[in-house]
């Protein structure tokens, strides 16, 4: 099948593209023919690394602050897609956990997706159009000591069937990805993947990470933008509501 500008004149919105998924998104919706991307992280350097042909406007802040919501949701006009990608890691367990680190996750994991659905089916309301929401396997299989994490990631994808019912009379579909172990720098928040790092080099922390795996390794940012761009295009038009798992087998 071939993909060859089927986003030709679209506008699309992601979050978190400052690095991993959400780059690999912006990098592949402005090869396949965005007219414009609104790009959105904290990672101001990640943003601006970013080469694309194509219009982009790229907005510095948190998912989590109501305020860049207010201030961009005029600037949504006309946006045809939208990738709620942003996130960010966890550890330790519930007994554990202050709730300081509970309300970090739940903000931009949780909250930060409530506000970047809301404004991109907001947007979309008049013309119709597509979002997916970047859930995780850990919201479906438990995983110990990424509580918050995995709660929050449970949590989105409800919500994206929830979102789905509510857009699908304005034509808007909303769907989820639920990878399972992708290489990005996520990892880099914790503590015990630093100390392995240190101890036996990134490589092979990752391909032991991955033994958990039955296809034995973790998948690349651009499989999971692949994954994503199928539900958002046109190709996916049937798809709403839907969670896709794509893990590797590592919830089987």
């Amino acid at each position: 099948m071939t993909h060859h500008k089927d986003f030709a004149g679209r506008t699309a919105l992601v979050t978190g593209a400052g690095s991993g998924i959400g780059a690999a998104c912006a990098k592949a919706l402005a090869d396949r023919g965005a007219a414009k991307l609104i790009l959105i992280d904290v990672d101001e350097a990640g943003l601006s690394a970013l080469r694309l042909e194509c219009e982009v406007e790229r907005v510095i802040g948190s998912v989590a602050d109501e305020t860049l919501w207010n201030d961009l949701e005029p600037r949504l006009a006309g946006l045809d897609h939208a990738i709620a990608n942003a996130g960010v890691g966890s550890s330790g367990k519930i007994t554990a956990l202050t709730m300081a680190e509970w309300r970090r996750v739940m903000d931009v994991n949780l909250d930060g997706v409530f506000l970047t659905l809301r404004a991109a089916m907001r947007a979309m309301k008049d013309g119709g159009g597509s979002a997916v929401v970047t859930s995780s396997s850990t919201g479906i299989k438990p995983i110990a000591g990424i509580g918050p994490y995995g709660v929050a990631k449970a949590a989105v994808s409800h919500m994206t069937r929830i979102a789905a019912l509510e857009g699908a009379p304005n034509g808007i579909r909303v769907n989820a990805i639920a990878p399972g172990g992708v290489d990005t720098a996520i990892w880099e928040s914790s503590d015990d993947f630093q100390q392995s790092v240190k101890a036996q080099g990134r490589d092979a922390t990752i391909k032991g990470m991955a033994a958990t795996t039955p296809t034995g390794r973790f998948a690349t940012s651009e499989e999971i933008a692949g994954n994503i761009l199928y539900m958002l295009s046109d190709a996916g038009s049937n798809l709403t509501g839907h969670i896709m798992v794509s893990d590797g087998g590592f919830t089987l």
